[in-house]
């Protein structure tokens, strides 16, 4: 029986690297690589040797006869895929490991993150070039948005962070948390103790819609209710009042749909996971029992991914239904098929919500206003209608920060890059790089691209010696910035975490403010 890659794919191309048969597709090297929802395997071809299962990073590759309940299409699923993009599994050209010049020495390279971006980058540097790289990260805990971003429902996404928790051991990797490039440390000190730098921060601020009232309080963005629920320490534990009926959420990414399902799912669900716990008291005291997530597009368009829309219809004691507003096509096709058999309503939005929890899909309108006194009470609709709201979420995207001494391309929010390369000496990649695109997988071809990148401008002699030395940057990280921590720390705070999650029957109870995180460091 042949084996299915589910909803949990974390598109890394693990999976790939190990099958025999090259049946699991698209490929790095394939240009459909990073933009489909997930990966899939060809039952045709598929021999069952499990090594995909095995290697797995997020465990979402199941035999068909095992798959049962929301994962059982799954099967059909990879078998479409395969009927839309006929594949011959013929072996492309081998690649070998990229490897420099023995008279330039060990490279020593800086990267400015821990979240996937980086992590990828610094196992690529660690595995094919034996560089010494030193991750630097603002927080003090390590993770990036694998931590911070992640919904707390997809435990299983984040089981590939036992990967990256392998490579913080390694002993040509530094590791210095709590240290803000910008604030503690200049970019001219790490270019005077590295080779080069590559910056994998990611696409930290939300984008905006400017429109009228958008500073209201309860007219929040994206990230600060994503980091409200998983414990961000920028995240106050009050940012989210949940004291109104119905929630509208503008957008229908992924990111929408997730804080849609934590807005509505039942508490004692959420419980055995590692969302924050004063957002778990939160919810447990809400009063949200309708989410009306906006869209500007018609469903054919939407940005949330199949295998999310599906887990979202399969809420447990939560209806889907679409707003009668567009006239949904005869013949559905493409995502629009992805709404057959929801019900199709005319809502009235001038009273409270129904008895029950539901989410609404309301296609082909953006909001014109937001409107209310005090805080938010409702959104005025460009075609004129009132959504009564008493917590509006921005869920359109983010862009990337001005970094220090780099360009910003301010339509994009990324770094202007050449495959990763800013100048010579100075990189990115992640978000920052392409912008926010793609899961957590893709940026390990992302990464790969970045170091090669850095590789070719090494051999071209474009990275000349660092004047300060590796012990040198550990005594400035130490002067500048007394209060930063390291691997010691990490460890620290990931023991208290799973042993105070143990006692609950959860994954761990996270530390959620930076004096908790920093409190560790007698330990």
């Amino acid at each position: 029986m042949a084996y299915a890659i589910t909803q949990n794919c974390c598109t890394d191309a693990t999976c790939i690297s190990v099958c025999p048969v090259n049946c699991i597709h698209p490929t790095p090297e394939e240009p459909g690589f990073g933009h489909t929802d997930l990966l899939y395997i060809d039952p045709a071809a598929c021999i069952d040797c499990g090594a995909c299962a095995d290697a797995c990073p997020v465990d979402a590759i199941f035999p068909v006869d095992r798959l049962a309940g929301s994962l059982a299409r799954y099967g059909e699923v990879n078998r479409q895929y395969y009927q839309e993009n006929p594949n011959t599994h013929a072996w492309g050209k081998p690649e070998f490991p990229r490897s420099i010049p023995a008279d330039l020495g060990t490279l020593r390279v800086a990267v400015v993150g821990t979240g996937p971006a980086a992590a990828y980058t610094a196992q690529e540097l660690l595995r094919t070039a034996g560089a010494e790289v030193t991750m630097i990260d603002r927080q003090p805990m390590a993770g990036g948005l694998l931590r911070h971003g992640v919904a707390p429902d997809h435990q299983a996404t984040k089981r590939i962070g036992d990967s990256f928790a392998q490579l913080y051991r390694n002993p040509r990797l530094r590791l210095h948390l709590n240290v803000e490039i910008g604030r503690d440390l200049s970019a001219a000190d790490l270019a005077a103790h590295h080779h080069a730098v590559v910056y994998a921060v990611g696409a930290t601020a939300d984008r905006r819609l400017e429109v009228p009232g958008e500073e209201l309080p309860g007219v929040l963005g994206a990230g600060t209710v994503v980091g409200w629920y998983n414990a961000d320490p920028d995240v106050p534990a009050v940012a989210v009042d949940l004291s109104a009926e119905r929630a509208v959420v503008v957008g229908n990414g992924n990111v929408a749909l997730d804080i849609a399902r934590v807005l509505l799912s039942d508490p004692e669900r959420l419980a055995g996971t590692d969302i924050a716990d004063h957002a778990l008291a939160a919810l447990r005291g809400s009063s949200v029992r309708e989410v009306v997530l906006l869209a500007r597009r018609g469903s054919a368009d939407a940005a949330y991914t199949a295998p999310e829309f599906l887990a979202l219809r399969q809420l447990p004691g939560v209806a889907v239904v679409v707003a009668s507003d567009e006239a949904l096509p005869e013949a559905v096709e493409g995502k629009s098929a992805l709404l057959d058999g929801l019900p199709v309503e005319a809502v009235d939005w001038t009273g409270p919500p129904p008895a029950g929890r539901r989410i609404v899909l309301r296609f082909l309108e953006r909001p014109a206003e937001f409107f209310g006194q005090d805080r938010v009470e409702g959104v005025r609709l460009a075609s004129g209608g009132l959504i009564p709201a008493g917590l509006v979420v921005r869920a359109i995207g983010f862009r990337g920060a001005p970094l220090p001494e780099l360009p910003l391309d301010e339509a994009t929010g990324t770094v202007p890059n050449r495959n990763g390369r800013v100048v010579p000496g100075s990189y990115v990649a992640g978000w920052v790089k392409r912008g926010p695109t793609g899961g957590i997988g893709a940026n390990r071809a992302c990464a790969k691209e970045t170091v090669d990148a850095l590789l070719d401008d090494a051999a071209a002699g474009l990275l000349p010696p660092p004047p300060g030395s590796a012990a040198d940057f550990d005594r400035l990280v130490r002067r500048r910035c007394p209060e930063a921590t390291g691997l010691r720390e990490l460890r620290a705070i990931d023991r208290l975490e799973r042993e105070r999650g143990a006692a609950g029957g959860r994954p761990r109870v996270k530390l959620a403010t930076a004096a908790e995180l920093l409190s560790v460091r007698g330990r």
